[in-house]
């Protein structure tokens, strides 16, 4: 399994309006091939972490790559006060 995890902080008063268009963008992106899960986390200390699963790393780049997920992605970075911060896992051990 691929594993990318971005941290990201949000504009003041922008959770809201973020959360909306992320499930929205769940509801397109999940359709695609090798899809496994993508989630929006808030910690207990208020920061924020992406969380997107694939089967593999080229169904994730396949995904990226898409018009849809082209057209999500300006719009969700327009919420965020600073570029994410990514890191690309793949899964060692269950």
């Amino acid at each position: 399994m691929f594993v990318m995890m971005a941290d990201v902080q949000l504009k003041d008063g922008a959770e809201d309006d973020f959360k909306t268009l992320f499930s929205e963008s769940n509801k397109i992106l999940s359709s695609f091939s090798g899809f496994v899960s993508r989630r929006f986390l808030k910690s207990i200390d208020g920061t924020y972490r992406i969380i997107v699963e694939h089967e593999t790393k080229e169904t994730f780049m396949t995904m990226i790559q898409s018009p849809e997920h082209q057209e999500f992605h300006p719009k969700l970075h327009s919420f965020m006060s600073a570029e994410p911060v990514k890191k690309l896992f793949t899964v060692s051990s269950e």
